[in-house]
């Protein structure tokens, strides 16, 4: 796991008593909402108490135009078309206005554009098929913002068009009868978050006559599927709507979703926003990535149980193929870093690969930026064309950094921590180029863990739960909360679930408990017992035989009393040093290291024969705070020069060797010091 910078959030102890008897609040969730900034009254209100209303949808730009077009169209018996799209947001987003029009006795042409066949959005193919079928009216959900030429299609051909989308908006807007996006520059409406299916949820409620409640009684848990598989911010209206989606989706209500939990091993458990995300979510996006997302909206459209599983099961099967193509690539992804370990040292990370499935290479980069720390793009080519994903950490802007490459692209689009691109292939090398160049330009971010708030050990009950429930749904906007358990002892390290997982025995002042890490095994675990760490952490309740008690789930691990941005600093430095970049004086000379710090290093690896974990818990081990990560990273590297260590990409071991080498035969040793002397 790699070293992030821990930031535990700021709190006010007096704000926090004063919210605590205003509210008539536990003093530990008055605490909470403060650390996350939820101080204004309404806020608070409507946080804790969710008593607010959902704002009226007319005040979307064009909203009236929009059902103004389609109550015409219903009047006439004209032939409407939904333009969707084919992530989990735009299949719901299709689901819920065919549903709502079924309502009315209307049935509507439902269009998803093939993921490889067609791509994202409008294209005048099916604008012209759509056409030859005799449709008037295509309405669209979660695309169409940047649709201008298709638009102006859609006029000749003389249909009709209402755009309802979500996505980045410029002050020029396609021409249509209506284009009702939040973000356009001249919408004052008092609420943006929504994605595209909240979008077409107000459209409906607008449809209607307003009748919001009556609306979300019946298409709320569609709703909060899209809106948490679109990674919405779960606060004011979303978080309304999820809070009721998720109750239908407990209900049954959908018998498409229902199908789904019961293929995904959630039947007969409650599922949470988190558990939607992971469950639900995952199985509706795969179906679009791997073949053709008709079949999702086929399920969420399904009114025989039996027709519905084994729709999902279909689906399933296509979640577990999506797994595999990921795992493939991951795999071709650590080929490429045990060929070339200095791409770790760059400030962004690429990786190319031949023909690598398209749909998969978002979730790739995902899991890329969670185990390096880094910005990571993940480019498929065919040869003819190379199609990129990319996702960033807080403080580095994709969109910019793709942006500064727009003549080298064919398209591009995204925002601050996800982007999607696509250039000739002929372009790849000059765009890889121009990205490590624009990235020296950015003072570049550390990842962080941020923690809610310290606890005690003695604190943790059962009581705790209820309490970090009441600020459910999380999701984007409202993490689940991590908890920061300092200075304890190891006192046990045991394996589960076959050796994939650890249970962790801990203890301070007194009081033992005992946390899961996932994913991690004991065999490359780099703690011991005895050792005192710091762990942030999540609580959930698990309850077995009616007895309910507190999980704690291990989410990151340090040694106690490292100094992380010391540590990360030294390391940033090191890898200046191995890109061979200018360096300062000061830096030139902090890095000369000596015979004695090296044999260090050498023998402590020694006498562990095999050295598994992170450079920051090495560090501990030789007496170091991290400050000098950078001379332990040197010295590791300079004895695996000269044949004595070997380095894989996740252990340090001796070399099968027993010649004897002159340390002044490093190359890498004579660079750091002709540094010096130039």
């Amino acid at each position: 796991m790699k070293r992030k910078q821990w930031f535990v959030l700021p709190s006010d102890k007096e704000l926090t008593a004063d919210i605590a008897e205003q509210y008539d609040i536990e003093p530990f969730l008055a605490h909470l909402l403060v650390s996350r900034g939820i101080t204004d009254d309404m806020e608070i209100e409507d946080f804790c108490f969710g008593e607010s209303m959902l704002s009226d949808p007319f005040e979307l730009r064009d909203m009236d135009k929009a059902v103004s077009r389609i109550n015409e169209a219903l009047q006439k018996g004209e032939k409407i078309a939904i333009y969707g799209d084919y992530d989990a947001d735009g299949v719901t987003a299709t689901a819920l206005l065919s549903l709502y029009f079924k309502s009315l006795g209307v049935t509507v042409r439902n269009y998803i554009p093939d993921r490889n066949a067609e791509g994202y959005g409008l294209n005048m193919k099916a604008i012209k098929s759509l056409c030859e079928e005799g449709i008037q009216l295509i309405i669209t959900v979660d695309n169409g913002i940047s649709a201008f030429k298709e638009a102006e299609y859609i006029k000749e051909l003389g249909m009709d068009l209402v755009i309802t989308d979500h996505h980045k908006a410029t002050r020029e807007i396609p021409e249509a009868v209506a284009v009702v996006n939040p973000h356009r520059l001249d919408c004052a409406s008092s609420y943006k978050d929504f994605c595209g299916v909240g979008v077409a949820f107000k459209l409906i409620c607008a449809l209607c006559g307003g009748d919001d409640e009556e609306m979300l009684s019946r298409y709320a848990d569609i709703v909060t599927v899209g809106t948490i598989g679109d990674v919405m911010n779960l606060t004011g209206e979303n978080r309304k709507i999820v809070k009721a989606g998720l109750s239908l989706i407990n209900k049954g209500n959908n018998m498409g979703l229902q199908a789904l939990k019961e293929v995904s091993g959630m039947n007969g458990k409650t599922l949470s926003s988190t558990s939607v995300a992971f469950s639900l979510v995952p199985r509706i996006n795969a179906v679009g990535r791997m073949s053709h997302a008709v079949k999702a909206l086929e399920l969420l459209l399904c009114e025989d149980y039996e027709d519905a599983l084994s729709l999902a099961r279909e689906i399933d099967l296509s979640n577990a193929s999506r797994q595999e193509k990921e795992r493939e690539i991951i795999f071709q992804v650590q080929k490429q870093i045990e060929e070339n370990p200095e791409i770790l040292n760059e400030r962004l990370l690429i990786f190319s690969g031949e023909n690598w499935h398209g749909g998969v290479i978002g979730i790739v980069a995902a899991r890329l930026v969670g185990a390096y720390g880094k910005p990571c793009m993940v480019i498929t080519d065919d040869g003819k064309e190379a199609k990129g994903s990319a996702r960033s950490i807080e403080g580095f802007s994709l969109y910019d950094a793709v942006s500064s490459a727009a003549p080298l692209l064919e398209h591009y689009g995204g925002h601050v921590l996800a982007a999607g691109f696509g250039m000739k292939s002929e372009n790849l090398s000059a765009f890889k180029e121009a990205m490590y160049e624009y990235a020296k330009t950015v003072e570049m971010p550390f990842a962080q863990n941020i923690i809610d708030c310290k606890l005690r050990a003695e604190v943790i009950d059962a009581d705790i739960l209820p309490l970090i429930a009441s600020l459910e749904p999380f999701g984007q906007g409202n993490p689940q909360p991590v908890f920061g358990l300092f200075a304890v002892e190891i006192t046990a390290v045991q394996p589960i679930g076959g050796g994939k997982h650890l249970r962790l025995g801990i203890k301070k002042n007194g009081s033992s408990l005992s946390a899961v890490f996932f994913g991690e095994s004991v065999s490359d675990f780099p703690y011991q017992v005895g050792d005192k760490v710091d762990l942030a952490v999540r609580l959930e309740r698990n309850e077995y035989m009616s007895q309910v008690k507190v999980g704690i789930y291990i989410k990151d691990i340090r040694m106690s009393g490292t100094d992380d941005l010391r540590y990360l600093k030294s390391v940033r430095l090191y890898e200046k040093l191995r890109r061979k970049e200018v360096l300062t004086k000061k830096q030139a000379d902090y890095l000369q290291i000596t015979r004695q710090e090296v044999a260090e290093v050498y023998r402590y690896i020694k006498k562990c024969s095999v050295y598994k974990g992170d450079y920051d818990v090495l560090c501990y081990r030789l007496g170091d705070d991290g400050a000098a990560a950078c001379k332990i990273l040197l010295a590791t590297d300079i004895l695996a020069e000269l044949g004595i260590l070997k380095k894989d990409r996740d252990s340090i071991s001796l070399a099968d060797t027993e010649k004897k080498v002159n340390l002044e035969n490093s190359e890498l040793l004579s660079y750091v010091r002709g540094l010096v002397s130039e």
